[in-house]
């Protein structure tokens, strides 16, 4: 029960940063599933790859709503999307299956050093600068491909690199913002399924998970971010964003040395 409340917690704090800040909550996700599955006593060599998987499920729920938001505002580039998305998809694939054969150890500190440049992003004010139009078919799979590749050993849904090259682009912020949550579904998507066929023969899984997916942390994440979400939402017009923005930053930032600390400390993340 300890552990399902934990679960359910962690969704309302998802839902209610990505209705209030607008940010994917994969960057607490990720490090939160790791000590609830260390407390559930999960194989400590799997660690890192479940809470890759179940991060991406849980994305895959709370991205529909946004996607749908967006759509619904006339934000989402849907010529984009369908020229993105296939790199994207193929990227995200491989990102699952290299991460498959990746030690925690190395994954770990991936998204230790990733999270430093996604904190960096948030508390950096200035926009990406416009340059140029959006690359031709060839340079839009490269680097979707990308983008998916290192959404998947991340865990995360690809915004923190879609929206400053859709600007780079010059893509207007808004559009940007609705073009990449769009994308962020087939990241997700993509990324669930392939931590589920890449896991289905790891050994030692724990019960109710389809390969690296935990469907209790899924349900639980995903039901309570959708509740909550609205609320978040309601909260932006009323709470000083910018300066929770800030916080947020803050805060990722003190987990992100807590997670750094352990790496070098003890090899690994310990509770």
């Amino acid at each position: 029960m300890t552990i399902w409340l934990g679960y359910g917690l962690l969704g309302i704090g998802v839902g209610l940063l990505a209705g209030l800040l607008g940010v994917g909550g994969g960057t607490v996700v990720v490090p939160a599933l790791i000590f609830l599955f260390m407390a559930s006593g999960f194989p400590p060599d799997s660690l890192q790859h479940l809470a890759l998987g179940t991060s991406m499920a849980s994305i895959l729920f709370t991205s529909i709503s946004s996607l749908w938001s967006h759509h619904l505002r006339g934000t989402v580039d849907w010529n984009t999307v369908r020229r993105f998305s296939p790199g994207v998809i193929g990227g995200t694939l491989a990102g699952a299956w290299v991460a498959a054969h990746t030690s925690t150890l190395i994954l770990q500190w991936i998204f230790v050093v990733f999270l430093f440049y996604v904190i960096y992003q948030m508390l950096n004010k200035r926009p990406a600068h416009a340059s140029r139009s959006l690359p031709g078919p060839v340079g839009l799979s490269t680097t979707g491909g990308l983008i998916g590749l290192m959404s998947s050993l991340v865990g995360l849904g690809g915004g923190n690199m879609m929206v400053p090259f859709f600007v780079w682009c010059n893509m207007d912020m808004r559009r940007a913002i609705g073009t990449s949550a769009a994308v962020g579904f087939f990241i997700a998507l993509a990324g669930t399924t392939g931590f589920m066929i890449s896991g289905s023969g790891a050994p030692l899984r724990p019960a109710f998970s389809i390969g690296y997916v935990h469907l209790p942390a899924v349900a639980g994440i995903a039901v309570m971010s959708m509740l909550f979400a609205p609320l978040g939402a309601w909260l932006s017009y009323r709470a000083p964003v910018s300066l929770l923005r800030k916080g947020f930053a803050l805060l990722l930032l003190m987990i992100d040395i807590r997670l750094l600390t352990s790496l070098l400390s003890t090899g690994g993340i310990r509770p």
